[in-house]
């Protein structure tokens, strides 16, 4: 399309052509149906004239003659605009009357019992001519009359109808033209003026377009342009408060970091640094973590679009992570037990997210998990694909439920060097994956139950 096109010319142009059209067609309609009729009307008269001449036809001494004065031929020839010309022929063909140039009918089959018309020319120009055959009374005789005439006043009338007919139709569409022209202008105006409104925005101005100023057809995309900023308004707060709570979360290790560094600095002796460094190397453990949270965090975001899911293997996903935190299990004398059903699952998603929050359910398992206890990972088929993921720790109390999604939320007295990151993540990864996500108590004590369950 091209990008310089206007409404106003595309509705103008859509309006007053179809017009146009309905005119140039009315033309050519009009133009036959005046040439019927004008063409009707005036071959009466020539016909009445023929007539006429008919009666001035005698028959004296056995001959056919034409006895025709001098007054009355003047009257039948006497015309302002049309010349009148005509011949009276006997069987024979011997002209009685008349000028020998006039048009006779060409077709030797012609149908003789009714007057025949046609147009012809004569001395250079068109006429329409009629012609008769007049049986004699009373004898073996016949006669032809011929009555050409022509065509400036049929012309000239047809013309005159034409102009009528068209002339207030083309003033009809120049009015309306200009009308439309006029109600377009302004019924656009409201559209400028949204525009006007709209680029003299601040580019932090997000809210939404006010209904009051667009028409109900033009609300549908009013509508999604609304929808696209508060998209856009619910990004930059989502951006904005991540950066918040990153530096407010990293404001304290790093200020644990450097206050312990300090510390070790003032230290002579390399035993009397050794508390210094432990905690050093505490805040940077912790550091670290939080850093790879944060990031896992950035890259789960519910943008979309951002993510393209592809058809990946649940029960191979599950099980290789399984194997990798089964060393850190050990460590604490936990069990791990996998019931995967040993066959594929296959589901849509990104493997790397889905990594990273079967990473989370198992890290948190393992360090809130009783010790020496047993931890749980199942999946299922039916009805839906479902992962779920129990531990015999102490678990969450109910009325903590609800606050653990939120970002850097931790349980009061809760052990560990946790950022309350774990379960903001897993929520934000099943969110983008548009799969339920439940926690409760576990079936096998009053450790928590993790059930991931996938739509898909």
């Amino acid at each position: 399309m091209n990008k310089n096109r206007s409404l106003k010319s595309e509705m103008l142009f859509r309006l007053v052509i179809p017009l146009i059209l309905f005119v140039i067609f009315d033309a050519f309609l009009s133009y036959f149906v005046t040439l019927h009729y004008v063409d009707e009307a005036y071959d009466r008269w020539l016909l009445d004239s023929a007539r006429s001449l008919t009666q001035e036809i005698k028959v004296r001494n056995g001959k056919i003659v034409v006895e025709l004065p001098t007054a009355a031929l003047e009257i039948f020839k006497w015309d302002e605009g049309d010349k009148t010309y005509f011949k009276i022929a006997s069987t024979n063909q011997e002209l009685l009357a008349g000028d020998n140039l006039v048009p006779v009918p060409q077709n030797p089959e012609v149908d003789w019992t009714k007057p025949i018309y046609f147009n012809d020319k004569m001395y250079g120009e068109p006429v329409r001519v009629v012609s008769m055959l007049i049986p004699i009374d009373s004898t073996p005789y016949k006669a032809f009359v011929h009555v050409a005439e022509t065509m400036n006043i049929r012309r000239a009338m047809m013309v005159d109808i034409l102009l009528a007919d068209l002339i207030p139709q083309l003033i009809l569409i120049l009015l309306t033209g200009i009308y439309l022209l006029t109600g377009l202008t302004k019924g656009l105006k409201p559209l400028h003026l949204l525009a006007t409104k709209i680029a003299q925005r601040s580019s932090r101005d997000l809210s939404p377009i006010p209904e009051k100023l667009v028409f109900l057809e033009v609300r549908t995309l009013t509508d999604t342009i609304n929808g696209l900023l508060e998209a856009h308004t619910q990004a930059i707060e989502t951006q904005q408060r991540f950066i918040a709570n990153a530096a407010h979360q990293l404001r304290t290790p790093l200020a644990g970091l450097k206050l312990q560094a300090e510390r070790a600095l003032r230290e002579q002796d390399l035993s009397a640094m050794q508390p210094a460094l432990q905690q050093i190397q505490y805040s940077a453990d912790r550091m670290s973590h939080l850093t790879s949270q944060l990031l896992v965090l950035a890259k789960s975001e519910p943008i979309s679009g951002q993510h393209e899911l592809m058809t990946i293997d649940l029960y191979k996903l599950s099980k290789q992570i399984c194997m990798d935190w089964a060393p850190k299990a050990l460590q604490r004398k936990i069990e791990l037990n996998f019931d995967g059903q040993n066959e594929p699952l296959y589901i849509k998603g990104d493997a790397i997210l889905l990594g990273e929050l079967i990473n989370n359910l198992l890290d948190n398992a393992i360090s809130y998990g009783q010790f020496g206890g047993n931890i749980w990972i199942k999946l299922t088929r039916s009805p839906a694909p479902c992962l779920t993921i129990e531990d015999d720790g102490q678990g969450i109390p109910d009325s903590e439920l609800n606050k653990v999604f939120e970002r850097f939320y931790r349980i009061p007295g809760s052990p560990g060097n946790g950022c309350g990151l774990g379960l903001a993540i897993v929520k934000e990864i099943a969110d983008l994956h548009k799969a339920s996500f439940k926690i409760g108590k576990s079936n096998h004590s009053s450790g928590l139950k993790v059930e991931l369950m996938f739509n898909h």
